[in-house]
């Protein structure tokens, strides 16, 4: 009898070794957030082909696997690779090729910096990030200074947000651009019968139209460039908002060969040339590339005052900015994005240019749906109007560094009852129950974890002010975790497959230096990504360099 139980017993083990299920990957001893529907927890993943096979916990679940590779997460913390509901990855490659003027703090700083800039460029000069807002004179500039500097060469610095720029008499001229030009949706500034080189929205293209665009071995570098930063800050999808049907081909042949892996969420711009493309082509849908949409443009930016409000604004009398089109360019566009069956997704941030949006968007949505319109900012929203979100089921795809990097100033431009409607996340998320986070970036910073803290602590990095900016929108941990993953991928039609580390979707992961859900609020803006996969690939690395 004893002989026959330990032959039992060998031929036991034998069939538990031969049971166990072979895996490329497995990912144990770690603190791993699943994002699932229950927010459950688990220790250890296994990864075949690219695709999550299990999450579990213990060493009996360990054990199930026969792994290529195992890695020790060492009790390091797994979520979720992060996506980027509303940012602009192409835009973020180009300026990776000009004068990078965020955080000047005077005029006179910035011209002095395209001096250093420009020397031994021939052609365009070109400088983005600026923002008045930061300097101790907070009026736009005039481009006198920058004309002295630059008398023969055309020069164009575009405002943090995209929504201005100024530019020197040289750019001017080769563009055509004359004091007390008018146009819809924007202006060319000018004061005493001259033109300061200051351009608001759509203004803002009559020069930029002119500047001839990077040589194609540059932007493939510069595109390159982008994904490494963002796989850096566990970046693995980015919602692209607004591109040229052009720059989609580009971005599909550099997947196709390899060169470029990051996933990509796509909105053309809402131009007739894009609308003929996606309608003649259909939407497109690869693993790494989705576009099925259109990024719209309702109004301007408020630091620029170009956001069209209800009212005027409370630091300049008189002026209410203004839409970018007419009010019937929005109807039809929505109509025929409609009958079409794809996704509408319009920048509004004024209370009056999400107002005008959203009555739209119910003309088309009627009710209740699944189609999944979004408004991208819904920056300032009257409190009569937050109803309409839930109502006729509309997204409202918001940043939450906007809040931090505004909160300074918001008020002044709003007054003290119009800004309780501004960054209002959790009184948004209430109308549908989720609601999707994005940086904006390059417009705020890269991180996502700036998002994150400006989520829930929403303070700046200093910890002003003390209580919090408007604390009562903050939002949870988990609800903002969400945001920045499953929510962020139901955004973009692609719950089913990314978003959340469960059974059949992406391995697309990464391991985080400390537990976002714990760490004291002052600690949320030091987490390090220690390393990013994106369908069980290793695409970043911390090193000694980057620690």
């Amino acid at each position: 009898m004893k002989k026959i139980f330990i032959l039992s017993t060998a031929f036991l083990a034998t069939g538990l070794l031969q049971a166990q299920t072979p895996v490329d990957l497995l990912i144990q001893n770690a603190n791993i957030y699943t994002v699932d529907n229950k927010f459950s927890k688990a220790t250890a993943m296994a990864v075949k082909d690219g695709k999550i096979v299990a999450t579990g916990n213990g060493n009996a679940f360990v054990k199930a696997y026969a792994a290529k590779e195992t890695i020790d997460a060492k009790g390091k913390f797994v979520y979720p690779g992060l996506i980027d509901a509303h940012a602009h990855f192409f835009g973020y490659a180009s300026g990776l090729l000009s004068a990078n003027l965020v955080g000047t703090d005077s005029w006179e700083q910035i011209v002095e910096k395209m001096r250093e800039f420009g020397k031994g460029k021939a052609g365009w000069i070109v400088g983005r990030g600026w923002d008045q807002n930061d300097w101790k004179n907070k009026n736009f500039p005039d481009n006198e200074m920058l004309n002295a500097a630059f008398p023969d060469q055309p020069v164009m610095l575009v405002r943090v947000d995209g929504h201005a720029a100024i530019v020197n008499q040289k750019a001017m001229d080769l563009a055509g651009v004359k004091p007390g030009d008018t146009l819809t949706g924007g202006e060319v500034e000018t004061k005493n019968g001259k033109a300061t080189g200051i351009l608001i929205d759509n203004a803002v293209d009559l020069v930029s139209n002119k500047i001839p665009g990077a040589s194609y071995a540059e932007t493939k570098e510069s595109l390159k460039k982008a994904q490494s930063d963002c796989f850096a800050v566990g970046l693995t999808t980015i919602d692209d908002c607004g591109l040229d049907f052009m720059e989609v081909g580009l971005i599909e042949q550099m997947q196709k060969s390899g060169e470029l892996k990051m996933r990509l969420y796509v909105m053309l711009s809402d131009s007739k040339r894009n609308y003929n493309f996606l309608f003649s082509r259909g939407k497109i849908k690869t693993d790494r590339l989705n576009v099925r949409s259109f990024k719209v443009y309702a109004d301007g930016a408020l630091g620029s005052r170009g956001a069209c409000l209800l009212g005027h604004y409370t630091d300049k009398p008189g002026w209410g900015g203004f839409l970018l089109s007419q009010p019937e360019h929005f109807d039809s566009v929505a109509n025929i994005i409609s009958a079409k069956g794809f996704q509408m997704c319009t920048h509004a941030i004024g209370d009056s240019g999400n107002r005008a949006i959203l009555n739209v968007y119910a003309k088309y949505l009627k009710g209740k749906n699944d189609q999944r319109w979004r408004i991208e900012h819904a920056q300032v929203v009257n409190k009569n109007d937050f109803h309409l979100f839930g109502k006729y089921s509309v997204i409202p795809s918001v940043q939450p560094t906007h809040g931090t990097s505004d909160m300074y100033w918001a008020a002044d431009r709003l007054g003290p009852e119009r800004v309780k409607g501004a960054y209002a996340f959790n009184d948004l998320l209430k109308e549908n129950g989720w609601i999707p986070l994005g940086t904006d970036f390059p417009v705020e910073d890269i991180s996502p974890f700036k998002t994150f803290y400006a989520a829930v602590v929403r303070k700046d990095a200093k910890g002003w002010p003390a209580g919090g900016f408007q604390k009562e929108n903050a939002l949870t941990r988990e609800a903002a975790l969400r945001g920045m993953t499953i929510w962020a991928a139901k955004a973009n039609f692609e719950e089913h497959e990314k978003g959340s580390l469960e059974a059949g979707k992406m391995a697309d992961f990464i391991l985080l230096d400390r537990d976002l859900m714990t760490a004291a609020p002052g600690d949320l803006l030091q987490a390090k990504v220690l390393s990013t996969f994106l369908g069980g690939e290793k695409v970043y690395q911390i090193n000694k360099t980057n620690k």
